[in-house]
């Protein structure tokens, strides 16, 4: 049983340091294509760019602050975050768990960046016609998935409890 637990643990930890890994890689290549070539915007398909910005805010750019103050406070509620999705981590199970694994990859890689660049690079630019979303990157794809699992989640749980 303990061996069980402990392998279920290190499986977790894998998932999530490759989560890591491909969005650091993702964004390594388009940093390191942008110091290269100047300023970045590549048109992939009538529907997609690659355009890197630099987010100072949390999810779509949202709570952006000019002074340190406040992108430091930010910074520590999301740590303060992680820690506690780690912790429901160690409890979940099934889907649960692999939503938490989800969200904790791509929250460990805006985190890093948070830290590292003081910003976290985006450049995912979907768009129809003159509407364009959000600019993301890989670890925002992770969150949002991991998100609608555990949104999934709960909603096929509220309808068997009251069957």
């Amino acid at each position: 049983m303990l061996n069980l637990m402990k392998k279920k643990h290190i499986i977790n930890l894998f998932l999530i340091f490759f989560i890591f890994f491909l969005d650091r890689v993702s964004k390594l290549l388009i940093i390191n294509y942008s110091h290269d070539n100047g300023q970045f915007d590549i048109t992939l398909t009538s529907f997609l760019n690659l355009n890197l910005i630099w987010n100072e805010g949390i999810a779509f750019g949202l709570l952006s602050f000019n002074e340190s103050f406040g992108y430091n406070f930010v910074t520590i509620i999301i740590l303060f975050v992680i820690i506690v999705l780690s912790i429901m981590l160690y409890k979940a199970e099934n889907l649960n768990r692999f939503a938490l694994i989800l969200i904790l990859g791509g929250a460990s890689g805006n985190f890093f960046d948070r830290v590292y660049y003081s910003a976290v690079p985006d450049f995912i630019d979907f768009y129809f016609k003159s509407f364009h979303w959000f600019i993301f990157n890989v670890a925002d794809i992770f969150i949002t998935l991991g998100i609608f699992c555990l949104i999934y989640v709960e909603l096929i749980k509220k309808n068997t409890d009251h069957d």
